[in-house]
């Protein structure tokens, strides 16, 4: 049945990759649709190879005589599984243990590591995730495959039912740079609600306390231009982190986890924190050691520029006077400055917000000074940049609501996404651990160590061992089919 099922595969594929050919020759310049045809026709092919492959490991199991021995056969069933080339229908057997007949079973799904209802392979999974953490629930729904979808909904229930690695593998050896950088800032989302609709707390003036910040740290080795004579820069070698969490102290025990392990630092100089001041990030400063915090350039500017901004033609005059306040002499001196600015107005806006600066700028001091006075060895701070990319191109910008679950996973998937990680092992890692293990009532292959020994020698699984004579007996005699199920049972020798 097998060799008749890909003969008739085959025949089916040759018949339309010949009407494809003549099609084209009778129009060879629209060559688009030629690679359209073929394009369908590998595809149609490619399912209904599956369909046969899986049916006859079904067909195989039944007629398997250690599944005799210990299953009934209770039932027939239609099963539908989206693959990353189509949707297969096929039909599986459920089966009950001989001990205790109403406990079902589906050794099928079992071989195949899937979950009891599981309707997705891996690589399907893996297609709707990247395109989930690039666009949209709705765009990552439709490129499960080339001819089907699944709805936000369903998108939106795999995405908050994720599980994650560690963030990071260990190297094998350590990195040596002279700097490390640690830059971080935060983006706000906004909550649709907590856990369920009408969650969300009001506040006294009657709004909705719907405001979540998703935090975000990159630890880099410095910048390098994109090309020789290009004015443009990239980081060079960096790690993400982004997360939707309060628990600060595991943040940055993580971050501080990646450093240790990825470079040797004891050859480090320095480890510099960009950044503007937030509570969460001046706490990394005591998780870190050795790590010195540097107010980034952007807010630094922002808030001279407050300062400054009424001076009209002697602006810049009174910014240079302030960083050289800063950079090289006292907070007395930097107060003075202060003051005088103060005095060229009696505009009570203008007051406040040169006053409000200025006390940002004293808070960040030692920070500020560090910015300022070594610029050789530390770059500006893209963290602005990066909050946006990273976080808020696909979080905050439109008009996007989110439950926390939905805004903590989406602030991982975006995590994985800009660290290059694989999808396909993502999507492989939400299986449980109970899907790997052996079928119940399994029995397991007693061998003696010599009889290990002079199976390792010869190359042989413990299962060829035990049935050698029939491995040893595969030759160019025997059917394509025969062949493929005698390999199935000794695999599979539970079975």
């Amino acid at each position: 049945m097998y060799e008749d099922s890909i003969t008739h595969l085959s025949e089916n594929f040759i018949r339309k990759i010949l009407e494809v050919q003549e099609n084209f020759l009778k129009k060879p310049d629209d060559v688009a649709m030629m690679v359209y045809s073929l394009s369908d026709a590998l595809q149609k092919l490619g399912v209904d190879i599956m369909r046969t492959f899986f049916e006859s490991i079904d067909q195989w199991l039944c007629k398997s005589p250690r599944r005799k021995e210990k299953f009934y056969i209770e039932q027939h069933m239609a099963k539908q599984l989206i693959t990353s080339l189509g949707t297969v229908d096929f039909e599986k057997t459920l089966f009950s243990d001989k001990k205790c007949r109403r406990d079902m079973n589906c050794i099928f799904d079992e071989i195949l590591g899937l979950e009891q209802h599981q309707r997705m392979t891996p690589d399907a999974v893996c297609n709707v995730l990247k395109e989930a953490a690039e666009s949209s629930y709705r765009k990552g729904g439709s490129k499960v495959n080339p001819s089907d979808e699944i709805s936000p909904t369903a998108v939106k229930d795999l995405i908050h039912g994720l599980q994650f690695p560690p963030n990071f593998n260990v190297p094998v050896q350590k990195k040596v740079v002279d700097y490390l950088y640690i830059d971080a800032d935060e983006d706000h989302a906004h909550l649709q609600f907590q856990e369920k609709k009408g969650d969300l707390e009001v506040s006294e003036s009657g709004r909705k306390k719907n405001g979540v910040i998703t935090k975000l740290i990159y630890v880099y080795e410095g910048v390098r231009p994109v090309a020789p004579k290009s004015k443009r820069h990239r980081l060079i070698g960096t790690h993400y982190f982004c997360r939707c969490t309060e628990d600060n102290k595991a943040l940055w025990d993580e971050v501080y986890e990646y450093i240790d392990t990825h470079y040797d630092l004891s050859k480090v100089k320095k480890v510099y924190l960009n950044a503007d001041g937030g509570p969460w990030i001046k706490s990394g400063i005591n998780r870190l050691h050795g790590v010195e915090y540097v107010l980034d350039e952007f807010h630094l500017s922002k808030y001279l520029l407050k300062m400054t901004g009424h001076m009209k033609d002697t602006q810049e005059d009174a910014k240079i006077e302030l960083c050289k306040a800063i950079r090289s002499k006292e907070k007395a001196d930097f107060i003075e400055i202060h003051e005088r600015l103060m005095d060229c107005t009696t505009d009570e806006k203008v007051l406040k917000r040169i006053e409000e600066s200025a006390q940002y700028i004293l808070d960040n001091w030692t920070a500020a000074k560090r910015r300022l006075k070594h610029r050789d060895a530390i770059y500006g701070c893209s963290a602005e940049g990066h909050v946006y990319h990273v976080l808020s191109s696909r979080m905050s910008t439109l008009a996007m609501g989110w439950s926390r679950k939905g805004v903590a996973k989406m602030a991982q998937l975006r995590e994985w996404y800009y660290n290059k990680r694989d999808f396909l092992e993502l999507a492989k890692y939400q299986q449980k651990e109970e899907n790997i293990k052996k079928a119940a009532g399994a029995e397991e292959l007693v061998l003696s160590a010599k009889d290990m020994r002079v199976a390792e020698r010869a190359g042989r699984s413990i299962y060829e061992m035990e049935l050698g004579k029939y491995s040893d007996a595969i030759s160019h005699t025997w059917t394509l089919q025969t062949k493929k199920q005698l390999q199935f049972y000794l695999d599979h020798y539970i079975y």
